[in-house]
């Protein structure tokens, strides 16, 4: 684990070596428009101990946006200092950073606690999407109990978006693996309502064989955000966006036909400047 100090320190290092940094792609290599951003979850640790200078320190290296995780739902894993800022005072040391939030992952447990008051969180904090971000199933789950959470998470979604919100269903690796025959992920994409519930890739899952283009390709509309992370080829190595095996021309390309909207880089703190350096070289000119 990081300290502060630590952290701070490797991210303002590795965000001025970027600047000597080569650009990343060439005239035919991949485009995007899309704002660069980072999932909290990654930097918790930093940001219990320091949020104002972590975050600050990530803006300078290049991101411009974040995604939370629940302070109320995600309490237990670092993020309940949070709650002592109020919606207020968190979007206010979020804007002093320089950076924007429209997206934060919740619990299923505090969904089904009390959705209103999640709904009331994300409303405040001015944002437009709710990630549901696991199933709250374990090994011993039946196709028909991923069914039975589809049904819950439409009828979950039909109510934010009453309220303006859209609901979205992130993915893990365990979604890629075959449940009585057959592949979870198709199941979930089968029962969850196209419309009320939109999708966030892990792209993670590439080390499963699985790629994001594809399913962008194939279910047009669904994806309204990704997590990005790229992989060495080897064992489990994540490596910083871009100096790994992941086509990211093909991931963006297909990208707008999948809907996307927002993308989070979700890896270890060390590879977030170089990730963010490599993604503003991919700006559309």
């Amino acid at each position: 684990m990081q300290t502060r100090r630590q952290f701070l320190q490797s991210t303002a290092a590795a965000a001025g070596a970027g600047l000597l940094m080569p650009r990343l792609t060439s005239a035919f290599g991949p485009r995007t428009d899309l704002t660069i951003g980072f999932q909290t979850w990654v930097v918790r640790e930093a940001l219990e101990e320091d949020i104002t200078g972590s975050l600050s320190s990530l803006a300078d290296a290049g991101y411009e946006s974040l995604e939370l995780c629940s302070p109320a739902g995600y309490g237990k894993y670092g993020f309940g200092h949070m709650a002592q800022y109020g919606t207020d005072g968190l979007k206010g040391i979020i804007g002093d950073a320089g950076l924007n939030c429209t997206s934060s992952h919740f619990t299923i447990a505090e969904l089904r606690e009390d959705l209103m008051s999640s709904i009331g969180f994300a409303q405040a904090m001015g944002l437009t999407q709710m990630v549901v971000a696991h199933p709250g199933l374990g090994s011993e789950a039946t196709l028909d109990d991923y069914k039975g959470v589809c049904d819950e998470l439409n009828t979950m979604g039909k109510a934010t978006l009453t309220d303006g919100l859209q609901f979205v269903y992130h993915n893990h690796n365990f979604e890629f693996e075959k449940l009585e025959g057959e592949l979870i992920y198709d199941v979930l994409l089968a029962h969850l309502d196209p419309e009320v519930v939109k999708m966030q890739f892990q792209v993670w899952v590439v080390i499963a064989g699985y790629k994001a283009a594809d399913y962008f390709r194939a279910h047009p509309g669904r994806f309204i955000s990704a997590h990005l992370s790229d992989w060495s080829g080897e064992d489990e190595t994540q490596v910083p966006i871009g100096a790994g095996v992941v086509d990211w021309a093909d991931f963006f390309d297909a990208g707008k036909e999948g809907g996307l909207q927002n993308i989070y880089v979700e890896m270890g703190p060390d590879t977030l400047p170089d990730s963010a350096t490599y993604l503003k070289g991919l700006r559309a000119d």
